[in-house]
């Protein structure tokens, strides 16, 4: 059976937006060592890169902080103490900082300040040039100023943030240019699992990343955390650079079976009709503002957590720099299985039920983000519910991180770099807020950061479950007969 656009479409404008199974008359290719799968893999290499590169802040700042009060104490956590193992005397050799809670938000939330600004420049930028070398060249831009991070910080806090905002600004890019790339090279009965597999890097990076930068700063110290990280980035490009291209057609080695099938697949969805963007239509679209809200709603809860977690971990459960990175990792675990786990059952109910997937929307997140903040310090509750709440945020992210290409695939990267844009504003604005609120790091100011991302997601829940669709939108068709948006 087809799958029309809409019920009211009339018998002119049904071909050109029909999305059928049936029409697929191409032997689908083997998935694998294909080329597709093949740049799924490496894009997930390069999300684990960007996002190692993202977080790995956030735990190096709890011991790039002096920690000791004007009688020479170590300050203490709202909760006892963990026993740790002591430090080794040698990895005492990095620089430490007077910064109080208001400047560790500033650091913290810069990076997003030169995130959005590249939002929607990459998203156009990628459709008119390519997006393989804006993509390797955004991350490689990150990795530069990832190495360059320990001076900033001994120069000063203002110079870090500098530094933080241009690494924000080469990595803004990277969704925009994937979500472009994805439009010639994803299948629709593969996109799920393509994308999924490909963004599974952002959790893989932050659940890498945490514990390895705790480990680096106990042996190593805080330093190091930012030169090995940078080290992986450099590989990951030279990669890229060699084994990537824009579209199948100038993929050296892709098998001609796989060309024709996913330039057959995708020969319905896809228009390049030439620097003609429809701006009117795409802001007007509630499908698109949809996945705006449901983006923003997300984020605010994920980058609350991605950026101060370790903090959360230290000051009021009070555990040490060792134990901390491992920890503030297990929400990500979880959160990155169930994303792949919901990029597949969505595959399999759109394909089998045509099931649509913005029905992937649910409240959990926020009921158990709310229920951590009353564990007092029972730390195994605390980090259960903390990690139940990024899970099944995971499945949440699994239907609206793909959704740009169910409704507008070719101009996916465009519309990937309007979202990101709101997106980016709880980055920005979420660890400022937060530390803002929680400066004596009571267990009551936590429950406030808390409650505000659960009103938030449950926001986004609603709102995205009433306007969202899963289908091409009528605008984002080519139709060689009409003119004008």
């Amino acid at each position: 059976m087809d799958r029309y656009i809409s019920d009211t479409e009339t018998d002119d404008q049904e071909q050109p937006l029909l999305l059928s199974r049936q029409d697929d008359k191409v032997e689908r290719a083997p998935a694998c060592c294909s080329s597709r799968y093949g740049l799924s893999l490496l894009s997930c290499y390069g999300f684990f890169v960007a996002y190692a590169l993202r977080v790995n802040l956030s735990v190096a700042m709890v011991d790039m902080l002096n920690n000791t009060d004007a009688s020479g104490n170590t300050s203490k956590s709202v909760c006892p103490a963990h026993p740790s193992p002591a430090r080794p005397i040698y990895n005492h050799t990095a620089s430490v900082y007077d910064w109080d809670s208001e400047t560790q938000g500033w650091i913290l939330g810069s990076f997003f300040y030169g995130y959005i600004l590249t939002q929607i420049p990459g998203g156009y930028l990628a459709r008119k040039y390519g997006a393989k070398w804006l993509l390797g060249l955004g991350i490689l831009g990150t990795v530069v100023f990832t190495l360059l991070t320990p001076v900033a910080a001994d120069l000063g806090a203002g110079y870090l943030i500098a530094v933080r905002v241009l690494e924000g600004i080469g990595e803004g890019v990277t969704f925009p240019a994937m979500h472009a790339m994805w439009a010639f090279w994803a299948p629709p009965m593969e996109r799920s699992r393509l994308l999924t597999i490909a963004y599974t890097g952002a959790q893989l990076g932050t659940v890498v990343a945490l514990p390895l930068s705790a480990q680096i700063c106990f042996y190593l110290d805080w330093t190091w955390v930012f030169y090995i990280f940078g080290i992986v980035g450099i590989v990951w490009f030279i990669l890229w650079a060699l084994l990537v291209s824009n579209t199948p057609s100038t993929h050296p080695r892709i098998t001609e079976q796989e060309r024709l099938y996913i330039t057959s697949s995708l020969n319905k969805e896809l228009t390049l009709s030439g620097d003609h963007i429809p701006w009117g239509s795409i802001l007007t679209s509630m499908p698109l503002w949809a996945i705006v809200v449901a983006h923003f709603s997300y984020n605010w809860t994920f980058y609350t957590l991605l950026t101060l977690l370790p903090t959360y971990m230290s000051d009021v459960l009070g555990f040490s720099i060792k134990e901390n990175g491992a920890l503030s990792a297990l929400p990500y675990i979880g959160c990155g299985l169930l994303a792949v786990l919901g990029g597949q059952l969505a595959d399999y109910l759109r394909e089998n039920c045509f099931y649509r997937t913005t029905h992937l929307c649910m409240i959990g997140p926020a009921v158990f983000i709310v229920a951590a903040g009353y564990t007092g310090c029972n730390y195994i509750l605390a980090v259960a519910f903390l990690s139940i709440s990024s899970s099944l945020g995971g499945i949440v992210a699994s239907g609206f991180n793909i959704n740009h290409l169910d409704i507008a695939p070719s101009y996916a990267g465009i519309l990937l770099g309007i979202t990101n844009s709101f997106a980016t504003i709880p980055g920005m604005v979420g660890p400022v807020i937060a530390r803002a609120l929680t400066k004596n790091n009571t267990i009551e100011e936590w429950q406030t950061v808390f409650y505000i991302s659960a009103g938030i997601n449950l926001f986004g829940a609603v709102f995205y479950t009433v306007f969202g669709q899963g289908v091409v939108q009528p605008w984002a068709v080519h139709n060689p007969h009409s003119h004008g948006n």
